[in-house]
């Protein structure tokens, strides 16, 4: 089910063939809305723009995707303005919104296939080349709809927080073998690893896997621009804004899945709208079916145990999963995945 936040085209809005499971109109502080969806589960948000205060100014679009996930909310913007040019949708692009479009149609397809980065690339390009004073200025019909992407990364650092639910769930490990896999897909120096108020990255001997106290993460993050994707394992860190995607890892053993709910009977009503992933299961099919079916939660990833010393198919498949990269798996490919074009 989705949601509508209107506005000026509230009567628009009101048309659109969708399940929706709550409406709402009215002009909004971007972290009113974050308090308000933060633990609403929804399919996607339906945001028409003019209903978030300063909307002109991409600092509001930064402070709403710091709490919400940026890929669920579509982006209703108001045709024939300035947030239709090249210069302002790269903004957006360059914080991590790619679902943007200024017609009912467009919000149609976007519930269904959210764009990746390579969809919207071209505007970047168009931005990058337009001249210095633009007379007139040059609008973007933002409805794009490329689907022939190969792989998938956002401009500047993707930041992506990995945290135990249960106790030792594995996310050091994960966040090692995740950096592994994703400096292979996208080359050398393109993936930071960052623990916080921890020091086992040191075991791996990896200058790129660094140790770092909790007052030192932001400045770190701002240093570290250069990045194509900073994986950080929050262990207890509180301030998960930081992150613009979080994966929860949870082991499905009984003892584990037992001390967890022993610790917060509410945890999986918590995870509802959160991407769980079962790490180190030996879980069938349908064990997950019955276990999504009790805790009345998804779970996006059942990872199996690793083997450290190479690389897994199972990583892979996740970084598919995730986002990463798209495009169709080839079977028998000498190439990883036959996906990646060198």
């Amino acid at each position: 089910m989705n949601v509508i936040v209107a506005n000026d085209r509230q009567v628009e809005l009101s048309k659109i063939d969708i399940d929706t499971i709550k409406s709402i109109s009215g002009t909004f502080e971007p972290q009113v809305l974050v308090e308000m969806f933060r633990t609403f589960f929804f399919n996607k948000m339906v945001l028409d723009v003019t209903a978030l205060k300063n909307y002109e100014s991409v600092n509001s679009y930064r402070t709403l995707i710091s709490g919400l996930d940026a890929e669920k909310i579509i982006f209703y913007l108001p045709e024939n303005t300035n947030l239709c040019t090249s210069s302002f949708l790269s903004q957006l692009i360059n914080i991590g919104i790619y679902n943007f479009t200024t017609n009912l149609e467009g919000v149609k397809y976007l519930i269904k296939h959210s764009n990746s980065f390579k969809e919207v690339e071209h505007i970047l390009t168009l931005a990058n080349n337009r001249p210095t004073i633009e007379t007139p200025k040059e609008h973007v019909d933002p409805y794009t709809v490329g689907l022939n992407s190969n792989v998938n990364v956002s401009v500047g650092p993707k930041i992506i927080g990995i945290k135990n639910l249960t106790k030792q769930g594995g996310a050091t490990t994960f966040t090692y073998m995740l950096k592994n896999e994703l400096s292979a897909v996208l080359g050398r120096n393109t993936v930071l690893a960052i623990e916080i108020d921890k020091n086992d990255f040191h075991v791996f001997n990896d200058k790129e896997m660094i140790s770092a106290n909790r007052n030192d993460v932001r400045s770190i993050i701002r240093k570290s621009s250069n990045y194509q994707v900073i994986l950080i394992d929050l262990n207890e860190f509180p301030d998960l804004s930081i992150c613009s995607d979080i994966y929860y890892l949870l082991e499905p053993s009984i003892i584990k899945l037992n001390k967890l709910i022993r610790r917060d009977s509410n945890i999986f009503e918590k995870m509802r709208g959160k991407k769980l992933v079962l790490n180190q299961s030996l879980l069938s099919e349908k064990d997950i079916t019955d276990f999504e079916y009790e805790a009345k939660t998804d779970v996006f990833y059942n990872m199996p145990p690793l083997d450290d010393r190479k690389r897994n198919e199972a990583m892979k498949n996740f970084l598919y999963k995730a986002g990463f990269i798209t495009g169709e798996i080839k079977e028998n490919s000498t190439k990883v995945f036959g996906l990646f074009r060198r």
